[in-house]
């Protein structure tokens, strides 16, 4: 399958409004992927689903859900996942191109994207200083990156012939390897701390191969999957949403740019100057989403040096922005033609919508980045069910 454009994934007609496709259990919220209704007929992300979910118990009546509202106390009967539930080990399930179909059919899809969909719809039209609630989980999660980013302070890279992939990578990899579970125990609660050995498959897929040393969407889906897990067991609750892209995914991407220049980490599945980026694109959708109906920034604008400098530590796809012109010399329209091209969309919103479709044809979709993805009971294989 040919890459898809942004100009393609914008044009893409949008299936008729109002059709609700995915349900994002990690919190009872239902997922369009479609834009919001006219006022009048309800808004995206908006309605409560009257039925219990992992994690987070049964919805209260049905009722609609203002954005920040905690569901149950912590600690709660309500908030622990059934004590029959069975948390397993996470393995690959997608060996060959026509398991593809298994992939897009399961519940993990349907949980990861109505995931991605609400926190994107979550962080709309707000700047990273907008201000926002800091729980106890989400401290625990950036005090765990801190964790890691020391590490690489503590592992400087070797002398070697070869420039890329520097070999040190590995021996920082090895300790997180060792330490993970540890790591992610200090977020879990210890009555939640059977799930513990599930969690931390996501979290050591997420920063990269040591094999290889290289990082790419994959890994950036991995630590996604693992904040969506956190979600399903009820570490994160529904007014975490913004500090989980805010400040624990910002601070991902903090932590993975200065491994990738540390070690410099090769693109793992780079399409080159005809890719979105080399490493990252969650960023570019929800720091999109941040800039839908700005009154002043549109689109064209990113690709002004000034723009990007006086804006990048409000908005993450200006910060992404900066962070390639840093990583590469020449014409941005040469060495980021998508971008480019991107800068040529009239508004913010059809920058997003178009991300998302792209997103999902060129990463969600595709095989060489989904075999890697593992599979447990909390992202399961087995086909999506809405009752």
């Amino acid at each position: 399958m040919p890459s898809m454009s942004l100009e393609a994934a914008v044009c893409t007609p949008p299936r008729p409004s109002g059709v609700l496709e995915h349900y994002c259990p990690c919190w009872p919220v239902l997922i369009s992927l479609q834009r919001a209704p006219s006022a009048g007929k309800g808004r995206v992300g908006a309605e409560v689903k009257g039925e219990g979910t992992v994690g987070l118990g049964p919805a209260r009546g049905g009722r609609k859900m203002a954005e920040g509202e905690r569901q149950s106390p912590p600690g709660s009967s309500e908030d622990t996942p059934a004590a029959t539930q069975n948390f397993i080990i996470p393995k690959k399930e997608i060996h060959t191109v026509p398991d593809m179909g298994k992939w897009k059919r399961s519940q993990a899809y349907a949980d990861y994207i109505g995931f991605i969909l609400t926190l994107n719809e979550g962080v709309k039209g707000k700047k990273l200083t907008f201000e926002y609630k800091v729980s106890e989980a989400i401290e625990k999660l950036v005090a765990l990156l801190n964790t890691l980013d020391r590490w690489i302070d503590e592992t400087p890279p070797m002398d070697q012939p070869s420039r890329f992939g520097n070999k040190a990578y590995r021996t920082w990899y090895a300790k997180l390897d060792e330490e993970a579970e540890n790591l992610v125990a200090t977020v879990v609660p210890t009555h939640l701390a059977a799930a513990v050995p599930e969690v931390a498959v996501y979290l050591k897929e997420s920063v990269g191969n040591s094999t290889r040393i290289d990082y790419g969407t994959g890994h950036e889906a991995a630590f996604a999957a693992f904040l969506c897990c956190l979600c399903k067991i009820g570490v994160l609750r529904v007014d975490d949403q913004i500090a989980i892209v805010f400040k624990v995914f910002n601070r991902y991407l903090e932590v993975m740019r200065k491994l990738q220049k540390t070690y410099r980490m090769e693109p793992a599945g780079s399409q080159g100057v005809w890719g979105l980026d080399d490493f990252q694109f969650l960023p570019f959708i929800w720091g999109s989403s941040q800039l839908i109906d700005h009154p002043y920034l549109e689109p064209r604008h990113f690709v002004d040096e000034k723009a990007v400098n006086e804006n990048h530590k409000d908005y993450m796809f200006l910060e992404c922005i900066l962070f390639i012109t840093e990583m590469k010399t020449g014409p941005f329209a040469e060495h980021s033609n998508q971008l480019w091209n991107i800068s040529a969309v009239p508004t913010w919103s059809k920058v997003n919508q178009g991300l998302i479709r792209m997103y999902k044809a060129e990463c969600l979709e595709k095989f060489p980045v989904i075999q890697h993805f593992k599979f447990g009971s909390l992202l399961p294989i087995h086909p999506v069910s809405l009752c």
